[in-house]
């Protein structure tokens, strides 16, 4: 991505300037991954499980493979590995993530084969001649119901659906003072199951240079690196160099388009059969049972007070749902979260536990904060519960708990370090400006109102590192040249302002 400074009239960072990239994309000059599918490129399409659990036959295939480009099925690719786990935790259960479902469909939408063909209609028309027999199993279809004794398994080899249970903290230290606590307040919390909406549907074009033996895969995505090292290290098993990943302008990722999906080496190996390229655009509503979707944990937390209502330790229970398979960052999702889950406030003791199950659902993963907001809730739905137990205000229950400027560095019982925060005066200062704009926006209507308090701390998002470079160039402007790309954020206008 190139940003000219010239293009933004007022410099100074943090300002708010118009976005330099908006117009392009408003007068309709973007360019997305379903804008560049090369003329001629074969059309792909993927037949879907409609149960949540079941055996299956496809029957067919071979009089189908006559009309149509190719019709892949789990045996064309079986020199292909599936899709790794990048961030398991310990010794967890971890299933295969294959490209394709192997005699066992076990979510609604999962992916039994692809069918190439020269048009869009005729591909719907093959997907639609494939006779699917299936014997459907019980399903699991929740995080209570994968955990509770006797349930349908996900996969035969693990146990109780159970992919790991981990703790954090001192148990015992906790146990010991709830036991003389002066209040205990309780919540449990419905972390539900969520799936991002983003403008654009992904979409996948596979290019494969037979002189060469290499690939160029052009998608929507967070990132192009990443995608390009999990393909070619865990899936083709080719070096790096033999696969090219080009990621023209995103309509909106929010985490879920980080990922390598099961359709990009799909139409990678579609194109390398059938000499031609291979365009996969993802449907609406397919959208929502092929990506990753977000959350779905069931939490419980309590609190212990003593007669000041300080906060003397906390205990947390998290159930989290990670679906059939394990996308790449499952796992590690509400792991992280917990990190986070003390909040900005001082507690004598915590303990954590988190049990990861599978269910008959869509993969998890990363998708807005990934964690750290199903901590935030927690924690302060949590506080609320205590201000009620304890006849305190919303305010008053924080400015007693919060940690102190005095304390700063701070490193909280789950081991974040916060550097720097006066978290009382910022409370003050916000709840004492929203009285103020609200009370004049009210009075002359003659309305009542209110103010919710909720505090978030957040550990903020990393990554490996990215070169960049600024140039000085011939007419006096700067060029700013990195590889860190836009998903709808901004970045031109705000590398423009940092230059």
């Amino acid at each position: 991505m190139t940003a000219q400074s010239g293009q933004v009239s007022r410099f100074g960072l943090g300002q708010s300037v118009p976005r330099v990239e908006d117009a392009r994309l408003l007068r309709g000059e973007g360019s997305f991954t379903a804008d560049v599918i090369p003329p001629g490129a074969l059309v792909a399409m993927v037949l879907r499980s409609t149960h949540a659990n079941a055996r299956f036959t496809l029957r067919g295939i071979d009089e189908l493979r006559k009309k149509t480009r190719a019709v892949i099925a789990p045996p064309e690719i079986a020199h292909l590995g599936g899709l790794p786990c990048e961030a398991p935790i310990d010794s967890m259960a971890l299933p295969p993530y294959p490209l394709l479902a192997k005699a066992v469909a076990r979510h609604v939408g999962d992916a039994l084969a692809l069918v190439v063909a020269d048009d869009e209609f005729s591909a719907r028309d093959a997907l639609e001649a494939i006779e699917v027999v299936y014997e459907p199993l019980p399903a699991v279809a929740s995080i209570a119901a994968a955990l509770a004794p006797g349930a349908p398994l996900v996969w035969d080899h693990i146990p109780g659906n159970l992919a790991v249970e981990k703790e954090m903290g001192d148990r015992a230290q906790c146990d010991a003072i709830f036991t003389t606590a002066h209040k205990i307040a309780r919540v449990e919390i419905v972390n539900n199951r969520v799936c991002a909406h983003y403008l654009e549907p992904r979409a996948a074009i596979g290019e494969f240079d037979a002189e060469h033996q290499s690939f160029i895969l052009t998608a929507a995505s967070q990132g192009v690196h990443g995608l390009r090292a999990t393909l070619a290290d865990s899936v083709f098993k080719i070096p790096r160099e033999k696969l090219r990943v080009k990621t023209p302008d995103v309509g909106g990722g929010f985490g879920p388009k980080a990922f390598a999906y099961r359709e990009y080496a799909l139409v990678l190996e579609a194109a390398r059969l059938c000499g031609k390229p291979v365009a996969w655009v993802c449907e609406r509503t397919e959208h929502f049972l092929a990506d990753s979707h977000g959350r779905d944990n069931l939490s419980s937390a309590e609190m212990a007070l003593d007669r000041d209502g300080k906060f003397l330790a906390l205990r947390i229970d998290v159930r989290a749902d990670l679906g059939a398979y394990l996308s790449a960052f499952a796992p590690y999702i509400p792991w992280l979260g917990l990190t986070m889950a003390t909040g900005p406030y001082h507690v004598g003791a915590f303990h954590a536990r988190l049990r990861c199950a599978y269910t008959h659902r869509p993969p998890v993963d990363a998708y807005r904060g990934a964690g750290r907001p199903e901590a935030a809730y927690l924690i302060e739905r949590l506080v609320d519960k205590c201000a009620r137990e304890m006849q305190l205000s919303q305010a008053d229950i924080r400015a007693i708990n919060f940690i102190k400027p005095a304390q700063m560095p701070y490193k909280t019982l789950t081991d974040r370090v916060y550097d720097v925060g006066d978290f009382e005066a910022a409370m003050r200062r916000a709840i004492s400006a929203n009285i103020t704009r609200k009370s004049k926006q009210s009075a002359p209507r003659e309305k009542l109102h209110g103010v919710g308090i909720a505090s978030y701390i957040e550990c903020t998002a990393w990554g490996e590192g990215e070169a960049g470079a600024v140039t000085l160039d011939d007419d006096g402007g700067f060029s700013v040249t990195i590889g860190t790309q836009s998903n709808g954020q901004g970045h031109a206008t705000a590398y423009a302002q940092v230059v």
